[in-house]
């Protein structure tokens, strides 16, 4: 059985894929996809963090409805000595609070979109990575950019299987890794694809990386990642993607 060349390797870890110096064995596409951007200097590609932004707070839309009652249930549970009801109605209260603050957050906090720029000229990534932690809704999330060289990074596919609402629901993806120079030894993670083009997705980046645009099928038209329908009411509330000065010009010029 194969093992991961990665220390650690991601979570779900299925296979390690070609290094950035090795030639892709398998078709380069893009899918269903196309590039936010793509020239002989960078391709920037779109990461959305889901199809579905606005779902999540409709969901919640009963549960809102259902925790303005839970206070004067609490208060009847008082006056009536109804001891359970009483510990449980606060339980349910900060449930209910917690859930509906973390459906809309979910919904309108993340950017609309962590595009990942590979910048051929210079050899170098750059990705608009939002960071959050799902547990608590009330801390500050935000948005970390960062930059690596081309060397450090590796690719990881993964698949998942969970359960949801009784349900199965099975997941995948490819994840890249950034390893200190020198090892194997994993500094950094961030998602490439989810549930999309995968494989063939790193073999578009890896081609274009190596032999730059000439090499690929040609894209379809670019696309704005600030540009949102009117309906598409979570992703107009959300932020702009908006990269710091430095690192936009750098990502999107030759040395």
């Amino acid at each position: 059985m194969t093992r991961p060349l990665l220390n650690p390797p991601c979570v779900g870890w299925k296979r390690d894929l070609p290094t950035p110096i090795d030639a892709p064995a398998i078709e380069a596409s893009l899918g269903s996809k196309t590039p936010n951007h793509q020239d002989t200097i960078y391709l920037e590609i779109s990461r959305p963090i889901t199809s579905a932004r606005g779902l999540m707070s409709f969901l919640a839309l009963p549960i809102s409805i259902y925790t303005l009652f839970i206070p004067k249930l609490i208060l009847d549970s008082y006056n009536e000595n109804d001891f359970t009801s009483l510990v449980i109605g606060p339980f349910m209260l900060a449930l209910c609070i917690w859930t509906i603050v973390f459906a809309v957050r979910i919904d309108i906090s993340p950017p609309r979109d962590e595009p990942i720029r590979f910048n051929r000229a210079r050899q170098k990534i750059y990705a608009y990575n939002f960071k959050h932690r799902w547990w608590n809704p009330f801390e500050k999330w935000e948005v970390v950019p960062v930059s690596y060289d081309w060397s450090q990074v590796r690719a990881e596919h993964w698949s998942q299987v969970g359960a949801l609402n009784g349900g199965v629901i099975f997941k995948w993806g490819v994840m890249l890794s950034i390893i200190e120079p020198g090892t194997n030894n994993v500094i950094d993670r961030f998602r490439l694809s989810t549930m999309c083009a995968d494989e063939y997705l790193w073999a578009y980046v890896c081609t274009y990386m190596q032999k730059g645009p000439s090499a690929l099928p040609p894209p379809g038209p670019p696309k704005d990642h600030n540009d949102v329908l009117w309906c598409e009411v979570a992703l107009r509330l959300a932020p702009e993607v908006a990269w710091p000065a430095d690192m936009d010009q750098e990502s999107r010029t030759a040395p």
